[in-house]
């Protein structure tokens, strides 16, 4: 049980009624028709979830951490496609919030502060995945600005993002140190949202291909220093993952133990409950305490981000932890909910098959569960 403020429970109570009301009677219709979901976008507006992390003088409401994680959680127990759409767009402003200058926020928070722009994080290429420090797309100066050329893809909510933090080559320097993190609009001459991805699990998610042809960029949409993007992608963004990919892993494994609870205590076979079995139950202890463990894991990192606490290097470690902890638990338990629910779970009568999909789609995005292991790894040993 967590020890939460009662604000925050106001915040967990709020967001899970919302969920339960807008979110839960859509959740398998836009799996099965692979759409935008329209009415998670709605729903998010109206209560305000695309502003969460702008400063309060803005008009958001300075979400913390831990806020962040509660909010992608619940909606995670439900729709973890809709989940993306807070998870992609809180990242970008909570980098633009860490390293934007005043005169950037001055321009960009007036615009995101109407609570309707959805914004995008564009750093996968072709040929660059987990080894994004060695990324192609080139941003080349011109007087001014940067002319913008590469393409990127799995970038969520492309279809639909009005911003997106796009990290380009600026440089010669070494792989990373040549990166540069730039804000562009969608509206600008020459990006082009290519084709979207046919996935088998967060079909609900729109997950676009995003071309750029000799765009124009001011260099006054540059975050930080030139050749500054690592930095902000390992130092600014790497927490995103803890109330990212880890929260959503949280809330889908909660949401399929829920519905493997709930059938295990009403579906009868020999006569009684298959919840009085001792092959089920075991199955349901291991899940529950998958699902607690992930959850003090997360709660904990969280806690401690939000306090300050603990040397840069103990902290990546704990978020990568999170992330591949939680993720590689969501997949056990919804396999287990699989399981339990028999031929019914194999179906898409019940929700626990899209919710296996969805898990394992979060131990591969926001990076692979292999490459959180290296960086728990690297720490631990001191390289």
């Amino acid at each position: 049980m967590l020890d939460l403020s009662e604000e925050k429970r106001i915040l967990r109570d709020s967001v899970r009624r919302m969920v339960r009301e807008r979110i839960t009677p859509i959740a398998s219709k836009i799996d099965e028709e692979e759409r935008f979901p329209e009415e998670s976008y709605r729903a998010f507006i109206e209560n305000e979830l695309f502003t969460l992390a702008l400063p309060e003088e803005y008009g958001g409401a300075n979400a913390d951490t831990t806020s962040l994680c509660i909010v992608v959680e619940e909606i995670s127990k439900v729709s973890a496609a809709s989940a993306l759409m807070v998870f992609s767009t809180q990242a970008v402003y909570r980098v633009l919030c860490e390293t934007a200058s005043s005169e950037q926020k001055e321009r960009y928070f007036p615009e995101i502060a109407t609570g309707d722009k959805l914004a995008s994080f564009a750093l996968t290429e072709p040929d660059y995945g987990s080894d994004a420090g060695s990324l192609q797309t080139a941003a080349l100066r011109d007087g001014n600005d940067y002319v913008l050329n590469g393409t990127k893809i799995f970038i969520t909510t492309g279809s639909h993002a009005s911003y997106f933090l796009v990290f380009a080559r600026t440089g010669p320097g070494e792989k990373a140190r040549g990166i540069s993190a730039f804000v562009v609009r969608r509206d600008s001459p020459g990006l082009r949202v290519g084709k979207a991805e046919n996935k088998m699990g967060l079909r609900g998610s729109m997950t676009n291909e995003v071309v750029f042809e000799n765009v124009r960029v001011s260099a006054a949409d540059r975050l930080l220093g030139e050749g500054d993007g690592w930095k902000i992608l390992t130092e600014t963004a790497n927490t995103m993952r803890l109330w990212g990919a880890a929260s959503m892993a949280l809330g889908v494994a909660e949401g399929a133990f829920d519905h493997a609870l709930q059938y295990a205590r009403d579906r009868r076979q020999f006569g009684r409950p298959i919840a009085s079995f001792q092959a089920i139950r075991f199955m349901l202890a291991d899940m529950a305490m998958q699902i607690e463990a992930a959850r003090s894991l997360i709660f904990r990192t969280a806690s401690m981000i939000d306090r300050g606490e603990g040397p840069k290097r103990e902290i990546e470690m704990l978020v990568s932890m999170c992330k591949c902890f939680a993720s590689d638990a969501a997949m056990r338990v919804a396999t287990d909910a699989v399981q339990i629910l028999g031929g019914y779970g194999y179906t898409r009568e019940y929700p626990v098959e899209r919710m296996m999909r969805d898990a394992k789609a979060i131990q591969i995005f926001d990076g692979t569960n292999q490459i959180q292991r290296i960086v728990i790894s690297r720490n631990l040993i001191g390289d």
